[in-house]
Order: structure tokens, then sequence, then C-alpha cells
């Protein structure tokens, strides 16, 4: 009697974590299903994205230098989002999935903003560090 009690509780409890983990992610506020090429991506290229989600402001006077100035991006944030509908829908862009540069520059973002430099100061980093990389997107500068 035991064993069968102990058995359905642990099938129970599987089942239970199993459907929590298959729900939608809820991060910075978006609740929405992320992609797959999002949630089964290196851990790199998912915190990368997460925080694009989390911190769109911090991306957009960020360029990037991998040439997707040529797709029509203007930013960092567009390697990772495209456009959020005024009901808060987040269209993502797969472009940073597969590009390490667009990830690079988005955890340098992350880290320099963490340890507490502004906008501008992120912006010359991020210049001197990739603009041998190629193009840079049509980034306006921060303001100082």
């Amino acid at each position: 009697m035991f064993s069968k009690r102990w058995l359905f509780l642990s099938l129970a409890l599987a089942g239970a974590l199993l459907l929590a983990a298959c729900g939608p992610s809820e991060v910075g506020g978006y609740a929405g299903e992320l992609p797959t090429y999002i949630s089964q991506a290196p851990q790199t290229v998912q915190t990368a994205y997460h925080f694009a989600i989390e911190h769109p402001d911090m991306l957009t006077h960020q360029p990037c230098y991998c040439g997707c100035g040529a797709m029509g991006h203007t930013s960092n944030l567009h390697c990772f989002i495209q456009s959020v509908a005024e009901n808060g829908t987040i269209t993502f862009d797969n472009h940073a999935s597969g590009c390490g540069i667009c990830v690079d520059i988005a955890l340098d973002v992350k880290r320099l903003s963490e340890e507490g430099l502004s906008q501008l100061e992120i912006r010359h980093y991020i210049d001197a560090t990739y603009g041998s990389f190629g193009p840079s997107t049509d980034t306006p500068m921060p303001e100082a």
C-alpha cells in the first residue's frame, strides 16, 4: 500500500514539474513563449536575448558591427527584437541567435552597465572594441 502511494505521489510531482517547465517564460515582464531558437540556444545567447527583453533602452544606443545594417538594423537591439506592439507583444529577430558579434556586444553592454558605466562610456567601449569587425549600424550616440 505504501509503495503505491509513494509511486502516485512521485508521478504527480513529476507531472507538475513537467507542466511548469513547459509553461511560458516570464522574463522582464514578458510572459509570452520564447521561440525555440532562443529557449534551446546556448546560455550566452539566452542571456543576451533576456537582456534585450529586459533592457531594450540599453541596446538602442549601441551599434552592431556584424554588417546587419544592410538588413535594416539600426542598433544592437534590432539584432534581437524586430518590434514591440502596443499590447506588448514582442516580435523577435532570430539574427542574433546565430551571430556571435551581436551576442558579444549585448553581453558587453550588460556587463559594463552593471559596472556602472554610462551609456556614452559604453558606446565608446563598443566602438573601440568592435569597430574593426565591419560597418556599424546607423545608431545615434547616447546623450552625455
